[in-house]
């Protein structure tokens, strides 16, 4: 007999959906049918019912601002818009003392997340990020350092000869408190060879994310979605997260990232629409029954699509930020990406949500 859940006609994608209502854990053929649903009302309603038993109408948001250390990289993932080499035009490398200086700018404001990411530098090793830790953590003892991809772990460690539990141990000595979830990508290795062949593959990515979680360092995950890959290819990342989360329940909240055409080689003619995206976090929150929260990036959104989001899943939509990133604004998002608390939770609530402003492990912060 065939199984309805493997096709994808309505068949398939209803039997889906009355799973989800049921409350039942969706496979990967269940994934599959909801991906070629067209109805999308219905996929926002199951979406948010899924979200409202996790989170109830709560929106949230922080503090942050990020330091991105270098554009330099070792990797060529022909997706990237950011990555520049040594000397060339438009490439930095910070100093620990120009990193001293951005975190003194924050000093004595309500900033409660410093986020880290950056290239991965073909001459800095863990030392050099292990100091740079201690630096930030001295100037804004409060602050919470989320910093460094499992990506840019996975060279610091080898290029230091320590094992990944050492390093993320010597981190943690130094101020490493979360790790964000960057450098996913797509799991599925013949896509990974196509978009970014260098770089870790997805087993250790996934590996040094498990160890983390045994450390006790939370973290994030994410998905680069709306280039070369298909809805099966999706649905194997999302269900190998889930699985790893069954495991450690180490993982907070999941970032689905929208590639952006502009200024990269991977040669993909425009983006893929809004519907699309929407479509696709409604499909995340209804697989990942076990990560606790959704986020609505609005750097890589823009502010519209991120407050529709909110109506497909999503219960996050990042922070203040401070223009303070180039990773999107390098691929054609918005230029300056900054939002005061204000704007942040009048976004939220005409949204019809409640907003809740949060530390970086979604513990509410009291006003």
């Amino acid at each position: 007999m065939i199984d309805p859940l493997t096709t994808t006609n309505d068949s398939g994608w209803r039997l889906a959906a009355e799973k989800a209502l049921r409350g039942e854990r969706l496979s990967a053929a269940g994934g599959q049918a909801l991906y070629a649903c067209e109805d999308l009302e219905l996929l926002s309603s199951l979406s948010t019912c899924k979200r409202r038993q996790i989170n109830g109408d709560k929106v949230f948001y922080n503090r942050n601002f990020h330091i991105e250390p270098t554009n330099i990289c070792v990797n060529h993932c022909v997706f990237c818009s950011y990555r520049r080499q040594a000397g060339e035009a438009g490439s930095w490398e910070y100093t620990v003392d120009d990193i001293r200086e951005i975190c003194r700018s924050y000093a004595g404001q309500p900033v409660t997340e410093v986020h880290i990411v950056g290239g991965v530098h073909p001459a800095r090793d863990i030392y050099f990020y292990a100091s740079l830790l201690y630096a930030v953590k001295q100037i804004l003892p409060q602050a919470t350092i989320k910093a460094f991809t499992a990506v840019e772990i996975d060279y610091m460690a080898r290029k230091a000869g320590l094992s990944y539990e050492k390093s993320l141990l010597l981190l943690k000595e130094n101020g490493l408190e979360a790790m964000p979830g960057g450098g996913a990508e797509i799991f599925d290795e013949t896509i990974r060879r196509r978009i970014c062949p260098d770089k870790t593959d997805s087993r250790t990515w996934l590996h040094i994310h498990e160890t983390a979680h045994r450390l006790g360092i939370r973290t994030n995950a994410t998905m680069l979605f709306g280039h070369i890959e298909t809805p099966a290819h999706r649905v194997d990342h999302l269900l190998r997260l889930r699985e790893l989360q069954d495991k450690t329940g180490g993982f907070d909240a999941f970032i689905p990232l929208k590639y952006k055409s502009q200024h990269n080689r991977l040669g993909v003619a425009g983006e893929v629409p809004t519907a699309e995206v929407l479509r696709n976090f409604a499909v995340c929150r209804l697989l990942l029954d076990n990560i606790p929260h959704l986020k609505a990036y609005w750097p890589m959104l823009g502010k519209g699509v991120m407050q529709r989001a909110l109506h497909f899943g999503a219960d996050d939509i990042d922070g203040t930020i401070d223009d303070s990133t180039k990773i999107y604004s390098m691929a054609g998002a918005d230029e300056h990406p900054a939002l005061t608390v204000p704007e942040l939770e009048a976004i939220i609530t005409a949204a019809g949500f409640v907003p809740v402003e949060r530390n970086t492990f979604y513990e509410p912060i009291l006003k």
